[in-house]
């Protein structure tokens, strides 16, 4: 038997805003600066080397007690008061982060309710280094779209919680820290169409060593036995759950794969290159920055963020803290334009051109 719709009823939408913006952006830095030089106790390696390969000079590291929802909460009220709102106008929270320490539940909700903002929907996302790009292209779509009017986007990461010390390929380039970006309507575009993917055929290139299921059943596997509680190794335990990167193939994808994803996203802005106010892309490595500048041919006078250098690889942090800081150094102009780009695990990417508030 066929049924039939009674076709009595028409659905409303909300109406939403014609264009979305960027209005304001915060940054939080942990106080603990961890220098090459500590580095180098942990692993085989040198200042001059880490440099070289990396340009990282020092990362910064929270502290041990010092939570994600902790730092997005200092990096967001910074960010509302830029923007000129306050947590109560608030539509929805959008965190954008792949160190979370709970499966279940979010780091949103709690964030929401410490600034103020309870009740309203609050999520997170995971797409490691494209993270906040992914999130500010589902701000924009939602205050567009008509389900929210103002959108807090944070992008954070405590990465020194995922890194073993002493795997000489990881332990140099990982920093925690949080950004934080209002978006709400515009009278005019100032967010441009995103580009963005992902490849899943490199999928194991970055990521967590051992699926927490399997170090589950390892602990299971010792208390089947028996064994004293002791008998755990920590150190295993410590190493398996710790993320680990195929570094060159991480460093080929990025410098001949994300150039033309950013071209493609300058190009949908309906801009060229010589439009753009500031390039930030994610703080990945210096190399990838400076063979990134040369495929798109940007013009020697755009200023590029290097963030890298005092913070180390930062994840979904990386791009609103580059914002943030240069911004704060006068040098990025406010209302500028900035092509950002994120990309890593995954793969996932995501790029789009944005005015800055």
């Amino acid at each position: 038997m066929t049924s039939t719709p009674k076709g009595t009823g028409t659905l409303s939408t909300s109406p939403g805003a014609r264009y979305a913006r960027i209005m304001g952006v915060g940054g939080y830095r942990p106080q603990r600066v961890i220098t090459n030089e500590e580095v180098c106790t942990w692993i085989d390696s040198s200042d001059e080397w880490i440099r070289e390969r990396s340009g990282i000079v020092s990362r910064r590291w929270a502290a041990p007690d010092e939570t994600v929802v902790d730092m997005s909460e200092a990096a967001a009220r910074p960010a509302l008061e830029a923007a000129g709102i306050t947590a109560d106008q608030l539509s929805a929270v959008v965190v954008a982060t792949v160190t979370h320490p709970y499966q279940t539940p979010a780091a949103a909700p709690l964030l929401a309710t410490r600034l103020g903002a309870n009740g309203v929907p609050a999520f997170d996302i995971s797409a490691a280094c494209a993270g906040y790009c992914h999130a500010i292209s589902i701000a924009s779509d939602m205050v567009r779209g008509g389900s929210a009017e103002h959108v807090l986007v944070i992008g954070v990461e405590k990465l020194s919680a995922f890194t073993d010390e002493h795997d000489r390929g990881t332990a140099f380039i990982f920093g925690d820290g949080a950004g934080a970006a209002v978006v709400g309507p515009s009278d005019h575009a100032a967010i441009g169409p995103t580009v963005w993917g992902s490849d899943g055929t490199h999928w194991e290139t970055i990521m967590q060593k051992e699926p927490w299921t399997d170090v589950r059943r390892e602990w299971q596997a010792e208390a089947a036995a028996d064994a004293p509680t002791s008998a755990i190794d920590p150190a295993k335990t410590y190493a398996a759950t710790s993320l680990a990167m195929a570094g060159p193939s991480v460093f080929r994808w990025a410098v001949w794969q994300m150039a033309p994803v950013a071209q493609q996203a300058i190009d949908a802005a309906g801009i060229t290159a010589g439009d753009l106010d500031v390039f930030i892309p994610h703080q990945a490595n210096m190399r990838i920055i400076d063979a990134m500048i040369k495929q798109l041919k940007l013009p020697a006078d755009i200023p590029v963020a290097r963030d890298i250098a005092e913070t180390g690889n930062t994840s979904a942090a990386s791009i609103p803290l580059a914002t943030e800081r240069m911004l704060r150094e006068g040098e990025a102009p406010h209302g500028g334009l900035a092509l950002q780009i994120g990309f890593g695990a995954g793969l996932a990417y995501a790029a789009q051109v944005v005015e800055l508030p």
